[in-house]
């Protein structure tokens, strides 16, 4: 039976990380995730769990602390935000080429410069690359169940990689909603005990970890990560599956919202959609056929399914809360106007980059892209691809 609850998503995600109660926890504060290894530190002081939770001097050292866990056998999570992501960057990588299952709860925040403490998407573009499955939250439910769910995820033999759960700063770590909570047993249940095959401290298996990888093996390891990558998509589903059959919350790879018999649509992640699906309401009582797809899975990316979605409709719009700054568009945009590409289905497509550093993204502006998708349906034709969407321009 759930619990009901009211959490902000900083809470729900340190209520999730004390009923799966791991064995390390190693963090550096950074606004706004700050407040996560905080709450977990009360519940190790007041003896709820018996973890073993690391203040370290940096990030950097927070995600080493982590992955030596892992190495030796111990299952290991940690928060951060933007630049404490970026100050992670070496460690990053190698969490991933290690193979080492480690859950990392990601609060998007701009990362520096200039310096900005507010919600948008560039740091988990910035290691988008990296290896790292990453599953992005609407809201503080999204963020609670993805982080129950994500060590089923990154321990599967057939994955082990590390797992990022992602939600906007302050929109959603700071605001309070109400939630339904698991019983703490049912989420020991359901998560499970972790017994790794291979670990450092096995002492009749000696292993080394991290050695030299020449020219004679690192192409064929990142191979394997690729695959690794491609098989935790089965995964993802199987476990939201199980996850569905236990609280009776299901998640897919991706969120259809009206998008069935949509002729336009929104593609975007985390938090906008929830104001993009109060538009949609508004617009289809006036006989508009809006619809949205949330990404949920942005990595391993779900390229053919997501194109066999989209395939139906006469224009959409990707929202982008981060800049690639590089001349063409932003991440989510290249990745969808890949797939559909590849998957050969045409369908006229714009993308606006929007509520950099905290920007404020109202119904209004969401309304607006709706308004330039019925004229793109109309002609067909996509005058400017690569748009802004409530930027301040000076008037001539």
């Amino acid at each position: 039976m759930s619990i009901r609850e009211r959490l902000s998503g900083n809470e729900a995600a340190a209520t999730a990380m004390k009923q799966i109660n791991p064995d390390v926890v190693a963090a550096f504060p950074i606004t706004p995730s700050t407040e996560i290894p905080q709450y977990f530190s009360t519940f190790v002081d007041n003896g709820l769990v018996d973890t073993e939770f690391v203040a370290v001097e940096s990030e950097h050292s927070a995600m080493s602390a982590c992955i030596g866990a892992e190495a030796a056998g111990a299952r290991a999570m940690t928060a951060t935000s933007a630049n404490g992501l970026s100050l992670m960057w070496e460690m990053i990588y190698i969490a991933s080429s290690l193979r080492l299952p480690i859950v990392l709860s990601l609060v998007n925040r701009a990362v520096s410069g200039p310096l900005n403490i507010h919600n948008d998407h560039s740091d988990a573009m910035g290691v988008r690359d990296a290896g790292w499955i990453m599953l992005f939250s609407e809201n503080n439910q999204e963020a609670y169940d993805n982080t129950l769910m994500a060590h089923r995820i990154a321990e599967n033999e057939n994955v082990l990689l590390p797992i990022m759960i992602c939600q906007d700063g302050f929109i959603t770590s700071h605001s309070i909603e109400n939630i339904e909570l698991e019983e703490d047993s049912e989420v020991k249940k359901f998560v499970g005990e972790y017994h790794p095959k291979h670990y450092l401290l096995n002492d009749k298996e000696p292993i080394a970890v991290g050695p030299l990888d020449v020219q004679s093996y690192l192409f064929e390891h990142k191979a394997g990560q690729a695959e690794a990558m491609k098989a935790a998509k089965d995964v993802i589903l199987q476990v939201s599956k199980d996850f569905e059959e236990w609280t009776g919350r299901h998640y897919g790879l991706f969120e259809e919202y009206k998008l069935e018999d949509a002729e336009i649509a929104i593609v975007c992640m985390n938090s906008t959609a929830g104001t993009t699906k109060a538009v949609i309401d508004d617009l289809r009582e006036k006989g508009v056929k809006a619809g949205l797809l949330k990404v949920r899975v942005f990595r391993p990316f779900p390229g053919d399914e997501i194109a066999e979605a989209l395939s139906h409709l006469k224009a959409v719009a990707v929202l982008d809360k981060a800049s690639s700054l590089n001349a063409i568009g932003g991440a989510l945009y290249e990745d969808i106007t890949s797939c559909m590409y590849v998957a050969e289905k045409h369908v006229p497509m714009v993308n606006y980059v929007y509520g950099i550093g905290g920007r404020d993204t109202t119904s209004k502006e969401i309304e607006s892209v709706y308004t330039d998708l019925q004229e793109i349906a109309k002609t067909g034709k996509v005058e400017n691809p690569y748009r802004y969407l409530g930027l301040r321009r000076e008037e001539k």
